[in-house]
């Protein structure tokens, strides 16, 4: 979903036409399929279905969960664009044509009843965490089997973070203060109260202010090609702008957790194993959960911090290939970029391609999504990385 009270680009006036094509069958309006360009030659490539092959696709998307989906929200959009039946037909459509090995999913629901099933009709498998508390989406990962085997899958709930508060309450340390930011209500802006705080409790109270019930997942796979092991994880960081303090923890929580699971896979299996986080972070580039993400030598970093407290070194996609995308999230109330790919600074990996995003020209974006062109207000983004053999 898209979040407020962050700095929204221009809309330009609109010359540049489509840039994909469009397919039509039986009358029904297909939504456009993006194509991964090539960096050696920043020209359309098509992945080959080789076993041996030292590459592998992972996309993230956040597809927009249905439970979210209601005309108030988005009265930019045409009303059978929202429909159920029109918009999982049209995420289906755009999820297969990626031809993914690796596909990240955030605000997955339906994921028993619609979406398990028709992704393994077309090859995949599947793993998945439902968000805490009421909620009625997740995060998943679905893969090919002839791709990639699993090896091993850990789930992370964020609410988990409430515990270390309590322990150092009962510890007799006082728990630090939480950042004093206004609470401004979503619904200033028609956004989707995906929490209640009023219910939850005074949110100056650290213990209710990070149970936010987001979650994520993430599963070491062998490579069947060139027997590599990467590390998979996806989530969907708390949307609210005005709680920046909570999307820090909760990033901070995430690498902590992942740098556990790297040197447990490390240990298992001896060897070394490849990292990718992707997701949505609900965070632009300027925010510090990104630069957090990117930098270790962040200013979020307390110079007392041990060398297992500091984050992985970590690469984004698109900063590697040349800059982040003017927006991944577009609607009439913002438009800007939410969503990464991150890859382990360690070499063992090269992007070789990325997947085409449009520009702020396009037609296909004019007005917001989601639209009969993109079924989410998300765009998904993805990349082919190379294993680089020692």
């Amino acid at each position: 979903m898209f979040v407020k009270g962050l700095k929204l680009l221009p809309r330009l006036s609109v010359s540049a036409p489509q840039r994909n094509c469009v397919s039509k069958m039986s009358g029904a309006v297909q939504p456009l399929c993006p194509k991964f360009i090539s960096l050696e030659d920043r020209g359309s490539i098509t992945k080959t279905d080789n076993s041996n092959s030292s590459a592998f696709r992972v996309v993230s998307y956040n597809i927009l969960a249905q439970v979210y989906v209601k005309s108030s929200l988005f009265p930019h959009s045409p009303s059978p664009c929202l429909k159920w039946k029109a918009r999982s037909q049209s995420i289906l459509t755009v999820l297969n044509s990626l031809d993914a090995d690796f596909l990240c999913i955030q605000e997955l629901d339906e994921y028993d009843t619609f979406y398990k099933g028709k992704m393994e009709s077309q090859g995949y498998s599947s793993i998945y965490i439902q968000r805490s508390g009421q909620k009625r989406d997740g995060c998943g990962i679905f893969y090919k089997p002839n791709s990639a085997e699993l090896m091993l899958e850990e789930l992370i709930q964020y609410n988990d973070l409430v515990k270390s508060v309590e322990d150092e309450t009962e510890c007799g340390n006082k728990p630090s203060d939480p950042v004093d930011i206004e609470n401004r209500k979503a619904t200033s802006i028609g956004l989707p109260q995906k929490d209640d705080l009023n219910d939850r409790g005074d949110p100056n109270d650290p213990r209710v202010r990070l149970k936010r019930d987001c979650v994520g997942i993430m599963a070491a796979f062998k490579l069947n090609g060139p027997h590599h092991l990467v590390i998979v994880a996806n989530t969907h960081i708390y949307w609210d702008p005005e709680w920046a303090d909570v999307k820090l923890a909760q990033v901070k929580y995430l690498l902590q957790r992942l740098s556990q699971f790297k040197a447990m896979v490390s240990n298992k299996f001896n060897c070394t194993p490849s990292v990718i986080v992707a997701g949505d972070f609900n965070s632009t580039p300027e925010d510090t959960v990104y630069q957090y993400l990117v930098s270790r030598s962040s200013s979020t970093i307390s110079p007392t911090d041990s060398d297992e407290e500091r984050p992985m070194p970590l690469c984004s996609l698109h900063a590697f290939i040349g800059g982040e995308p003017p927006f991944t999230n577009c609607t009439p109330d913002f438009t800007g970029t939410l969503d990464y790919i991150f890859f382990s600074d360690s070499g063992s990996l090269k992007p070789i391609s990325f997947l085409e995003l449009p520009g702020p020209e396009s037609p296909d974006v004019v007005g917001g999504l989601p639209n009969y062109d993109h079924p989410s207000d998300h765009l998904p983004i993805g990349a082919d990385f190379e294993v680089i053999r020692p």
